[in-house]
């Protein structure tokens, strides 16, 4: 599996890292952090420096009852980042974390290469096409309801049968309309209780029947800091101990805030796997 981001290829022979870079003041972990271009600039170099392939800008806080933003607002937080980033770190793939079609399209003029969409065409009914003009990779997300709705009761009668028939869907759809970039997000914990998270991440090989790759979003997030009764600051160790079990599962990217913990992680998960093969082979 393959995906063209402007001219640079990414394949997934090795699970990768998409680092979360939030212009946000209320996003749920790190919130507010990134509010000079000099803390912006430090941040994506660490960012990079630790194994990061992607980083991911996002100018609107998609957690559970987040605040509306405007288009004009969230275009002022994402587009000067971005021309930042991709002036200071042109080896890097930038993405964009929106659901609106007028910020992925400026997003990619000012250097974005994927766009990443947290409600998979369902809040603009632009974004599918934008994308196909545009011809960049675009990664759906499934999510029920909107950040405002999402978790005031979820409710699936067959949670894993829906998002994957959800995402089929969706799929078929745009590969009809020639855009093959594609990648798919189960969407932990957007419009899911703790247990439908938890089925979805044991369940997670069921996706691998749409033949694309699969970005999982797990760091810190409350699936893991309520089973552990613990705050976002203290959930690195769960969110390592998930992220784990998410590459045994078949996911393909981690999308995360601690980029080294989860590239050593992969590094680990790598080598298991590489002895499995030495082993199965002499066998």
């Amino acid at each position: 599996m393959t995906i063209n981001c402007k001219g640079k290829l990414l394949n997934f022979d090795s699970p990768i890292v998409m680092g979360i870079l939030n212009v946000t003041p209320d996003s749920f972990y790190d919130g507010g952090n990134l509010e000079t271009e000099s803390q912006l600039i430090e941040q994506a170099s660490n960012m990079i420096q630790s194994g990061a392939t992607i980083l991911d800008i996002g100018g609107y806080s998609s957690k559970p009852g987040a605040k509306e933003v405007s288009v004009e607002e969230e275009l002022n937080r994402v587009v000067p980042a971005i021309q930042l980033i991709s002036s200071k770190f042109p080896e890097v793939i930038l993405s964009i974390d929106t659901f609106r079609s007028e910020v992925a399209r400026a997003a990619v003029n000012a250097g974005a290469a994927l766009i990443n969409d947290i409600s998979a065409g369902d809040l603009d009914s632009n974004m599918f096409m934008t994308v196909k003009e545009l011809q960049v990779p675009y990664c759906l997300m499934h999510m029920q309801g909107t950040p405002q709705t999402m978790q005031t009761k979820p409710e699936y009668d067959k949670v894993v049968t829906e998002v994957f028939y959800s995402l089929a869907k969706k799929v078929e759809e745009l590969k009809k309309m020639g855009v093959n970039d594609l990648l798919i997000d189960p969407g932990f914990g957007f419009g899911k209780s703790i247990e439908h998270n938890y089925e979805l991440l044991q369940n997670l090989p069921h996706l691998k029947l749409l033949n694309l790759p699969i970005l999982v979003g797990l760091s810190r997030k409350s699936m893991i800091y309520k089973v552990l009764n613990c705050t976002p600051d203290e959930a690195l160790n769960g969110t390592t101990a998930l992220q784990s079990f998410a590459l045994f599962r078949g996911a393909n990217i981690l999308r995360v805030h601690d980029v080294k913990e989860a590239q050593e992680t992969i590094y680990l998960y790598n080598k298991l796997t590489e002895n499995e093969k030495t082993l199965s082979t002499s066998v």
